[in-house]
């Protein structure tokens, strides 16, 4: 196994998806579900926990579980989908991807076990071009986030929040490319949750999902955030035709509220990434409407984050 790094200059291409939203089914979810239940890479079903059985403030009267995927191997969430796309591909092919953190860990993480040589390319400034990557050492690009059997791979983590609330009625989740969201939502839909309302939270300065809801259309922007991991350049094309379909609504906060939420869970024990508090930091600002007497599932979805980068966040 060889995994390198490498970082690339600007490129204003996107990535062209062919799937359609409607290939997404309950079946292939439930596959993908045990595919990554099962998987090597030995991923987590992460604990949920009522929040009243934590010491963090909530000034709205309700039910509200929080999902702890800052606990899940390799840090976040990201290990899920990379289970699923690795398991569907050759093992011991060559693969190159782009991301700015979580889910090049968890390729690395992926290709080390497979045996695979993977490169990761982290852009220096916005947009990387497919074609350029796919052309490194005739390696196979894997999507971080616009990817069917990664969002796939993702909805396990839906199924895995209906295990313990069956019938939630509000569902918070952060909101990069829209992966995590996609696969979430998806899952709780089409398992029967038709009532569920479930809502993706984005950073103001990186709110590609929420533009992309009122243009209707993946669009792309210059993205600018303290949550870095939700700070791709563009929405994904399948994650946009599936939160289009399952997500009642984009939600935004900002980097301020992000710190805050980082600090707020600090101090009751859990630690989370900026990327990973977004949701949290929506519930914690009322972004989220009419939750009060609802039962509520908030994500925490990473805690890849140092003590070095702990001491920007207010006490």
């Amino acid at each position: 196994m060889c995994t390198s790094v490498v970082t690339v200059p600007q490129c204003q291409c996107m990535v062209d998806v062919p799937v359609s939203a409607k290939a997404i089914t309950l079946d292939l979810l439930r596959d993908a579900r045990e595919t990554v239940r099962t998987s090597p890479l030995g991923v987590i079903n992460t604990p949920m926990i009522p929040w009243c059985q934590t010491t963090l403030p909530l000034n709205i009267p309700c039910n509200i579980h929080i999902k702890l995927e800052n606990m899940q191997r390799t840090g976040s969430f990201k290990v899920r989908g990379v289970a699923n796309q690795f398991a569907r591909r050759p093992k011991g092919a060559h693969f190159v991807t782009m991301s700015a953190g979580n889910y090049g860990k968890s390729f690395a993480y992926a290709s080390k076990h497979y045996g695979s040589k993977g490169k990761v390319v982290m852009p220096e400034t916005a947009l990387v071009s497919r074609s350029t990557l796919i052309q490194e050492e005739n390696m196979t690009f894997l999507h971080s986030y616009d990817d069917l059997d990664l969002i796939a791979g993702h909805a396990s983590l839906g199924f895995e929040v209906l295990e313990v609330m069956p019938q939630p009625d509000v569902v918070v989740v952060c909101c990069g490319g829209g992966g995590l969201l996609a696969g979430v939502a998806a899952a709780i839909k089409l398992a029967g949750c038709e009532k569920t309302r479930i809502y993706g939270v984005e950073p103001e300065g990186a709110c590609t999902m929420y533009k992309s809801f009122i243009e209707k259309k993946p669009v792309s922007m210059d993205t600018k955030s303290i949550a870095s991991g939700l700070a791709p350049p563009f929405a994904g094309t399948l994650p946009y035709e599936l939160c289009q379909l399952y997500v009642e609504e984009i939600v935004l906060v900002n980097d301020e509220e992000i710190k805050a939420a980082v600090s707020t869970l600090y101090r009751a024990g859990l630690l989370v990434e900026p990327s990973g508090s977004a949701a949290f930091a929506a519930i914690a600002n009322d972004r989220i409407p009419d939750i009060a007497g609802r039962n509520v599932v908030v994500i925490l979805s990473g805690g890849n984050i140092g003590k070095d980068e702990l001491t920007n966040f207010p006490d």
